[in-house]
């Protein structure tokens, strides 16, 4: 049996399906109901029977912070795939994102231990790798450090990271995925699903930074093919390369049959917005469109290698506009009809 938390997140849903295709039996911690409907959506883009395969699925009700209901789906599973985390760069997400990504980490680990689990897959972040001013190329032996560079879901992934190091000296056998920024069709409001749709309403701007971007289904196929390796306890690098924002900008525009971008942010121009922004939601309660740690992010030159995963595996990746073409192509069938 493989248990899978955060099932119904971008990774998790393709995930669950890259399982299910397989025909494993899999296990799934839910946490909300309404979340399915998006994994449904999903599973339906992929072509698939989405409510058969979801059927397939074991459900148990909790979260990562609910001890008792990870005890209880831990029970005669063999494999653990850790996929439940929060990604904000809200200041007012900080202490709920420490306690799920870090004390949740810790709960899910404790819990593999005490049921003799044979393996378990960590989905990090290359966040938790840190980054500087002026990074060197990040890889699996780069080191965090606090600072300004580096944010508190940063800070979170990382203290994760350690309680899964904790879990490998007590004996469990682990795997850490450190993907850089995952690009797929999922939430149009969540995570990089929201870039595609803020293009789509206005194409003509862009960051003037650098950064690792990567397909959902490539973190996908190098999760299930480290944990069927005999690899242990190694964290790999996940990213298809590093490309500016304005290469990436121009990529989603031209999926959407937009206008590509033109003009640059200028970096004073970014902190007035942060601040604007960070005032409309003290007085509305509206979730920022940029914060200060996502200012400072798109105009950073962060470069990651991933060779250690293509040495290990063999591993290809997807051309990055092909996947953002067929997100593209999803994205915008689901607003011509209304549904995004």
């Amino acid at each position: 049996m493989i248990l899978v938390t955060g099932a119904t997140g971008l990774v998790g849903s393709y995930l669950l399906y890259n399982l299910l295709q397989k025909d494993e039996p899999v296990r799934a911690l839910l946490f909300n109901q309404n979340s399915l409907n998006r994994t449904r959506r999903i599973f339906e883009s992929l072509g698939a029977d989405a409510g058969a395969m979801l059927a397939k699925v074991e459900w148990v009700e909790g979260d990562v912070l609910d001890v008792l209901a990870i005890e209880k789906a831990m029970e005669g599973v063999n494999k653990v795939y850790h996929c439940a985390a929060i990604v904000s760069f809200d200041p007012r997400d900080h202490a709920q994102m420490m306690k799920i990504n870090v004390e949740g980490t810790a709960n899910v680990v404790n819990a593999a231990l005490e049921a003799g689990v044979e393996k378990l897959c960590h989905v990090s972040s290359i966040a938790a790798l840190g980054r500087t001013e002026n990074s060197p190329v990040i890889d699996e032996k780069s080191q965090f450090k606090t600072g300004k560079y580096n944010s508190k879901y940063s800070l979170s992934k990382y203290m994760a990271e350690r309680e899964v190091w904790r879990g490998t000296a007590e004996g469990l056998n682990a795997v850490i995925v450190n993907p850089s920024i995952i690009l797929g069709y999922g939430h149009p409001e969540k995570g990089s699903t929201k870039m595609f749709t803020t293009i789509y309403s206005n194409s003509l701007f862009y960051g003037q930074g650098i950064n690792g971007f990567v397909g959902v289904e490539d973190v996908v196929r190098a999760m299930t093919g480290l944990m069927e390796s005999q690899v242990k306890n190694e964290r790999f690098v996940v990213s298809a390369g590093d490309f500016s924002y304005k290469e990436v900008f121009s990529m989603i525009a031209r999926g959407f049959g937009k206008p590509e971008p033109k003009w640059p942010v200028p970096s004073f121009l970014l902190e007035i917005v942060w601040r604007f922004e960070w005032l409309r939601g003290k007085l509305t309660g509206a979730k920022p469109l940029i914060t200060r740690e996502t200012a400072r992010t798109s105009r950073g030159n962060y470069q990651y290698a991933s060779k250690k995963l293509h040495c290990t595996l063999k591993f290809e990746y997807t051309p990055l506009e092909d996947t953002i073409m067929r997100t593209c192509r999803l994205i915008k069938n689901d607003i011509e009809k209304g549904r995004a």
